[in-house]
């Protein structure tokens, strides 16, 4: 413990951000960096605590208060080596996760008024080291391929190339199995590349870190659906194990009058487009869905809800409504919310910092269109949770002008048939494939991420890659290797 009283000394402090005026009219990353100097003063205040709890509310297991220390007296390879060994892209991580980690480390368990005299402790700023232990880590050339010396001779096919995906495919390559990961896109990345928005994620980012797997023995095949191109039976013969790491895709629709107007889309397809113009393909014109010169409103306030808000920022849009089923949480954990569990607290989000306007406690009851079948505004209806039901307000119905209405309502799970029925694996109520310990109900089939757990985090994600490739290795191990 490099600085015993840090956390009494020294204040949170959270990275710089570009000014909103300028970065509204881009698509670059909004954060800034910390100095060096201060970042391992940030790293001062991690306390170094004797059971630390930041590591359990990671999925991942991060060892954070030994490359916190690392930092702190200036060991970056240390760091990185300390923080690679239990995260495979701790650059995306840096930058997407909500950071489950903060919100059980132990200086989360006072908290003091902004105004007060005393330090405020808060969390150590675990992500945000995080991610500069990774970007200083390729900065310096650190980041270098690892490649198996030994090959086993086992052939191993991944299904959807996310983070689930890729986590399993490079954890495999390194165990000597000949991988191969299958992505029905034009680009590797599933929910990385397509479905985060470039100011919070670059994909030079994402496309360095592909150069390091393929140096590894990782191939990738892209524009094959899966199912459809290649069949289920086909993979089987061609392959000694298949992991399925295709994601929730299926978004949660709105049943509701005049949800097929013109004009009413899921959010994924907003976020696709854009990603892919960032990218330099050009969208056909009668196929854009654009957000310019446009009153938004978006259902949903999550993570796809918010980047819809910034990209409709981005896009020049005229109001950007953001609104919510639910009531706004508490600014503060409610007494049935304790430390260490996630808090379910109010959270602004970069893009809401930008502009519009949020609402909560709202219903969608009708989708109003105009003579030529497009949208023109919802009718909705204000709610209140009363014994765990939401409840209408009486005489609480209002209309919002809207001409392009974005649903980020969030997934329902794998749709079923095409791959999943080909292979004859299980599922489960919520259209997740169902698992024991990774394996399906098939043998030598195996499933991780969105695709076995549900919608969720890319943290999750990466841990469930990590932990179906070591299913799958002793699956292979116990079927006998044929080592070349």
């Amino acid at each position: 413990m490099g600085k015993p009283r840090g956390f009494l000394e020294i204040r949170r402090s959270k990275n710089d951000q570009r000014p909103i005026e300028e970065r509204v009219h881009d698509y670059k990353e909004f954060e800034l960096p910390l100095p060096d100097a201060q970042l391992r003063e940030q790293a001062a205040r991690c306390m170094d605590c004797g059971i630390p709890f930041c590591h359990q509310g990671c999925p991942l297991g991060n060892l954070i208060p030994d490359w916190n220390d690392l930092v702190l007296t200036g060991r970056w390879e240390d760091a990185s080596v300390a923080l690679h060994a239990t995260n495979n892209f701790p650059e995306v991580t840096g930058r997407v996760c909500p950071a489950p980690c903060e919100a059980s480390c132990v200086l989360n368990l006072e908290t003091i008024p902004e105004d007060s005299a005393r330090v405020q402790p808060g969390a150590v700023t675990i992500k945000n080291i995080e991610r500069q232990i990774a970007d200083h880590a390729f900065e310096d050339e650190r980041i270098r391929p690892q490649r198996s010396v030994v090959r086993t001779g086992r052939r191993v096919a991944i299904v959807g190339s996310g983070p689930a995906g890729l986590a399993a495919a490079q954890q495999l390559a390194r165990k000597g199995h000949d991988v191969t990961v299958y992505e029905k896109d034009d680009r590797i990345g599933g929910l990385l590349r397509y479905g985060i928005p470039d100011f919070k994620l670059e994909k030079d980012l994402l496309d360095r870190r592909l150069d390091q797997l393929r140096a590894e023995g990782v191939s990738f095949r892209t524009r094959v659906n899966v199912g459809v191109d290649v069949t289920g039976e086909q993979l089987r013969k061609q392959y000694d194990a298949i992991v399925l790491c295709g994601g929730a895709i299926v978004p949660r629709d709105l049943p509701v009058p005049g949800r097929e107007l013109t004009g009413v889309h899921f959010a994924m397809e907003l976020l696709v487009q854009q990603n892919k113009r960032v990218a330099g393909d050009v969208i056909p014109e009668q196929e854009a869905i654009m957000a310019t010169g446009r009153h938004v409103v978006v259902l949903g306030g999550g993570d796809t809800g918010s980047d819809c808000v910034g990209t409709s920022h981005r896009q020049g849009a005229l109001s950007v409504t953001s609104l919510e089923l639910m009531p706004r949480s508490p600014d503060h954990r409610a007494p049935g919310n304790p430390w260490p569990e996630w808090p379910f607290i109010y959270r602004t989000s970069s893009s809401h910092e930008e502009g519009g306007t949020r609402d909560f406690g709202v219903m969608t009851k009708r989708v109003l269109g105009d003579e030529r079948g497009n949208v023109r505004a919802l009718e909705a209806v204000r709610v209140e949770l009363h014994n765990g039901k939401l409840v209408e307000v009486p005489n609480s119905t209002f209309e919002i002008p809207c001409d392009l209405l974005l649903l980020a309502m969030g997934f329902v799970g794998s749709p079923r048939g095409g791959l999943l029925e080909q292979l004859g694996v299980d599922m489960d109520a919520r259209n997740n494939v169902r698992t024991v310990e990774f394996a399906t109900s098939v043998a030598g089939v195996f499933a991780a991420g969105d695709q076995n757990r549900g919608q969720s985090l890319v943290v999750w994600a990466i841990a469930e890659g990590r932990k179906a490739a070591e299913r799958v290795d002793v699956y292979l191990a116990a079927a006998g290797m044929r080592v070349a």
